[in-house]
């Protein structure tokens, strides 16, 4: 899958004309999910994920701590611990 990473979004194409991201903003050394959208018809078939692993990358790559605001980026990190050590836990 090809990721398009801009200034304030990872976006995925799905078909022409079809998007699914996440927008994102970045503060200091923390990179904040505010929002993720999948069209309806791609929904449940891992695009949300593939996202989120394409978001995890980023931040690893940028040595960022991630803080997730938006309600399916807190439900992935809840799902995996995994990345726990990656998520922002305050000063």
């Amino acid at each position: 899958m090809a990721f398009e990473i801009t200034s304030d979004m990872i976006k995925m194409k799905l078909d022409e004309g079809d998007y699914a991201f996440i927008k994102y903003h970045i503060d200091g050394n923390r990179i904040f999910l505010d929002s993720t959208f999948t069209p309806d018809r791609y929904r449940g078939k891992g695009i949300g994920g593939a996202l989120m692993a394409a978001a995890i990358a980023f931040a690893q790559s940028k040595t960022l701590s991630i803080v997730p605001i938006c309600p399916f980026a807190i439900g992935y990190f809840k799902k995996h611990p995994e990345y726990d050590e990656l998520l922002y836990k305050g000063d």
